[in-house]
């Protein structure tokens, strides 16, 4: 077989669809982002022996402590079960306690224990800092359009979640309807 001077090149693949180019979706470059945040509060947090999951529940127990656990929940946007997980350990860690509410029996309050407010000093400086770190060398103005933007993305989203909420309990209901028929 006789070469003709061409040179063989591999076959080329077809252009990809620029959709799934991950530079260009918002939830992998937030994916992205939050777990470079994530992997930093990790490190800081280590020394303390404080796992990362429990960080956003003692951020909103520092802000407003005595809570319910359904506000915890929707405080960290996690599943209750999630939620009541979490709790178990940060109260095996003695952070919070647990106890059923005056008033109304089936609620489960949360409260900070002294070592569990102790950390707010021990930490916060350090969470700070990634903050710090990762707003460097961006102008307050492009920080401040970026919040605006996640915050109305985020309600977007939450907002479509709804909706399809809705929908699966109205499905429901109507197969409910059907069935008794």
């Amino acid at each position: 077989m006789k070469l003709t001077g061409k040179t063989r090149t591999p076959r080329q693949a077809r252009p990809a669809d620029d959709r799934l180019n991950p530079e260009k979706s918002f939830g992998y470059m937030v994916r992205r982002c939050h777990r470079r945040f994530d992997r930093l509060l990790s490190f800081h947090l280590a020394p303390y022996e404080v796992k990362t999951g429990f960080w956003y529940y003692l951020r909103v127990l520092w802000i407003k402590n005595r809570v319910t656990q359904k506000y915890l929940s929707d405080m960290t946007n996690v599943s209750e079960n999630t939620t009541v997980s979490m709790i178990a350990g940060m109260e095996k860690a003695d952070l919070v306690t647990r106890q059923k509410d005056d008033v109304d029996r089936r609620k489960i309050i949360v409260s900070l224990t002294e070592r569990g407010k102790a950390f707010e000093k021990k930490l916060i400086d350090n969470v700070l800092r990634i903050n710090d770190v990762a707003t460097q060398g961006i102008d307050r103005a492009e920080l401040d359009v970026c919040a605006h933007v996640l915050t109305r993305m985020s309600e977007n989203l939450a907002r479509e979640w709804d909706r399809l909420q809705r929908g699966k309990k109205e499905a429901r209901q109507e197969s409910d309807d059907e069935e008794s028929n």
